[in-house]
C-alpha cells in the first residue's frame, strides 16, 4: 500500500491503544486522521485556493509584463528605435517572435480561464495586426478582465474536467492540473522570453521588474 506524506505537521493517528506522532502515514492511516482534512482518493485539500495559485499568480505576471513593456516602449522612445522592430525581433531563429510572445502570455491566463470554464482550450487564433501599443492593450485588457472575477467564481471549477485540444489530438486534464501544471509554466516560458528579447535590445531591465508585485505580509 502506497504511502503519503503529511506534510510538516505530524499527525495523530492511533496505534496500539495509544496516539502516536508520525511523519508518514498509509492511505488507510490518513482517511482515518482527524487532525488533516483529506479529499475522497487520499490527498491533501489545499490550503491555498485555486483563485489564488491561478488568478491571482496571473494578476502578478501580467502586471510585471505591463512595466517591462512599457521600459520598453520609454526606451524605444528615448533611443530613436522603432517599437515596430521589436514586435517582430526573435529571441534564436528557431523561435517565434515577440509578437507572438505577448500574444501567449494573454492565451495562457486569461485564455487559460476561459477554457477552464469551458472545459477545453487550444493554441490561440490569428489575432490580427499588432503594434507595440496594440500588445500592451492586449495585457492590460487581460488584467482587466482577471482582475473581475471573484474567487467564488474560479474555486467552483476546483472538481471538473478539461481537455486541452490540439486539432485531432486531445490531452484530458482536470481544471487544477491544467492550471498548474500546463498554464502556467506556458505562461512563464512566454513572459521569459519576451523580457529576454527587450534585454537583448537594450531596455535597462531588471530581475525584480519580472517579479512584480511581490504578496508580502503586511506590518
Amino acid at each position: 500500500m502506497g504511502r503519503v506524506a503529511t506534510g510538516s505537521r505530524p499527525c495523530q493517528a492511533r496505534g496500539r491503544g495509544r496516539a502516536r506522532n508520525i511523519g508518514w502515514l498509509t492511505r488507510r492511516e490518513m482517511r482515518q486522521c482527524q487532525d488533516n482534512q483529506t479529499l475522497g482518493d487520499g490527498t491533501f485539500q489545499m490550503a491555498i485556493s485555486l483563485y489564488d495559485v491561478s488568478v491571482t499568480s496571473y494578476l502578478q505576471t501580467l502586471g510585471a509584463v505591463s512595466g517591462f513593456l512599457d521600459k520598453g516602449l520609454a526606451h524605444c522612445q528615448a533611443n530613436g528605435i522603432d517599437p515596430a522592430t521589436i514586435v517582430s525581433t526573435r529571441l534564436k531563429d528557431d523561435m517565434l517572435p515577440f509578437v507572438f510572445q505577448i500574444v501567449s502570455v494573454a492565451h495562457h491566463s486569461l485564455g487559460a480561464i476561459e477554457g477552464a470554464k469551458a472545459g477545453v482550450f487550444s493554441p490561440s487564433g490569428a489575432v490580427g495586426e499588432l503594434d507595440y501599443v496594440g500588445l500592451q492593450k492586449l495585457v492590460s485588457d487581460a488584467r482587466t478582465a482577471l482582475s473581475a472575477m471573484t474567487p467564488d467564481e474560479i474555486n467552483a471549477l476546483e472538481g471538473r474536467d478539461m481537455v486541452f485540444k490540439l486539432g485531432e489530438r486531445q490531452m484530458p486534464f482536470t481544471v487544477p492540473g491544467f492550471l498548474m501544471s500546463f498554464s502556467i509554466p506556458n505562461l512563464h516560458f512566454h513572459a521569459t522570453t519576451a523580457y529576454d528579447i527587450l534585454r537583448q535590445a537594450g531596455v535597462p531591465l531588471g530581475k525584480r521588474d519580472y517579479l512584480g508585485a511581490m504578496r508580502m505580509k503586511a506590518a
